[in-house]
């Protein structure tokens, strides 16, 4: 692969969005921009969806930054949606023969086709990140082909990597893994909420469940159905546990009809939508938090759940093994087996799985911390941009 010397320190990012939504992709994006605006870079981002640095009265410190003169935002979010992809790219086309960028970053797939062009005519390299879903069965050859020529592909987990090194045929040095982080500052160990066990009419000492997921059709991966499913046999250890879902969504009616269809209504909660700001009191509120899903890029609520010293349980095929450090950090399950499920939570909740650190609350936050927090993710960006002859 071509490394190269560069001089300036100039990156242009683009982003679908970053402040009127927040997933995955949103949060790594605004993280990576944070990072970048650490390293005393001029950065200049490029989204698409957005209208404007200000949400909601957040500004600038939805995306965190700790020097927003460093960075400076371009929107297209109030172009009609008709013409808004169009529009976008003349965008970031012009800008880019502007600015002659030392390195462009795109934190998603679909925008890969115009950096390619752009390094063929203007010689700037850029990288891309792959987060989850958008890279699985890529059907578009322009993206296909754009990805052969990126001078890196960040993937945020092993799980992704090898899909696409085994579904795109990539070098496998191409790849590296950077992956996800967290604001740790954001959730912290406390004691059960008192509003929330009002709230909810849940008893301190009763045992909770809780999974974080967006109710859409195309998350049911996330495996919330089959903790759903292990319910009737963790009852009949533990009569009074309690599920909790947190999120909202266009599937709440079918989870409704198979909560019903179950019979464990009187165990379950669909709290809807929580403000980031009751987020970390959720996670404080349950005993184990659950999400054995089978198609997850990473899942950075598993790191938020474990920063509140929370035991975790996620899926031992996708991206969880990463989050919960191939079970150094949590309990990974077989996702399509509703028995090991059961019998997992049941024991985590006894306090009897066989992983002490889980158990550990101070020891378990500050494991995924010096894992996955934001040091850790800046040293390794660090270390990719020196390889690309660029010095942080």
């Amino acid at each position: 692969m071509m490394l190269y010397t560069l001089r300036r320190s100039h990156v242009n990012v683009w982003v679908p969005n970053i402040f009127n939504f927040k997933g995955g992709i949103q949060v790594f994006s605004g993280n990576l921009i944070e990072s970048l605006g650490d390293f005393s870079w001029n950065t200049h981002v490029f989204s698409m969806h957005d209208s404007s640095v200000l949400k909601e009265g957040k500004g600038i410190k939805a995306c965190n930054h700790t020097d927003p003169a460093k960075t400076v935002y371009y929107f297209a979010g109030l172009v009609p949606k008709s013409i808004r992809s169009w529009a976008y790219g003349l965008q970031v086309i012009l800008m880019a023969f502007i600015q002659k960028p030392d390195l462009i970053i795109s934190t998603h797939l679909h925008f890969s086709p115009i950096a390619y062009y752009l390094k063929k005519f203007l010689g700037i390299p850029y990288w891309v990140v792959a987060h989850g879903l958008e890279a699985w069965d890529i059907k578009r050859s322009s993206v296909t082909n754009a990805l052969k020529y990126a001078d890196r592909i960040l993937a945020v987990s092993s799980y992704t990597r090898d899909r696409l090194l085994a579904e795109q045929r990539l070098p496998h040095e191409q790849i590296c893994i950077l992956p996800n982080t967290f604001d740790a500052t954001q959730f912290a160990i406390s004691p059960k909420p008192n509003y929330l066990l009002n709230r909810y009419h849940l008893q301190p000492d009763q045992p909770i469940l809780l999974t974080v997921a967006r109710l859409a059709e195309g998350d049911r991966f996330k495996g919330y159905d089959q903790v759903l499913k292990a319910l009737p046999q963790i009852r009949q250890t533990l009569p009074n546990v309690h599920y909790l879902i947190v999120g909202k969504g266009r599937d709440r009616p079918r989870i409704e009809r198979l909560i019903e269809e179950l019979g464990v209504q009187d165990c379950v909660t669909l709290t809807g939508f929580v403000p980031d700001e009751e987020l970390s009191d959720h996670y404080n509120l349950c005993d184990v938090f659950a999400m054995p899903s089978k198609r997850e890029g990473f899942g950075i609520v598993y790191l938020e759940a474990l920063a509140c010293g929370k035991p975790a349980l996620g899926g031992n095929q996708d991206g969880a093994v990463d989050a919960l450090c191939a079970g150094k950090l949590g309990a990974l399950v077989d996702p399509d087996d509703i028995e090991a499920i059961a019998q997992s939570l049941i024991h985590m909740l006894q306090g009897t799985y066989p992983n002490p650190l889980m158990y550990q609350p101070e020891a378990l936050r500050q494991a995924v911390i010096d894992t996955y927090g934001m040091e850790a993710f800046q040293r390794r960006l660090a270390n990719l941009l020196r390889e690309q002859g660029m010095t942080p």
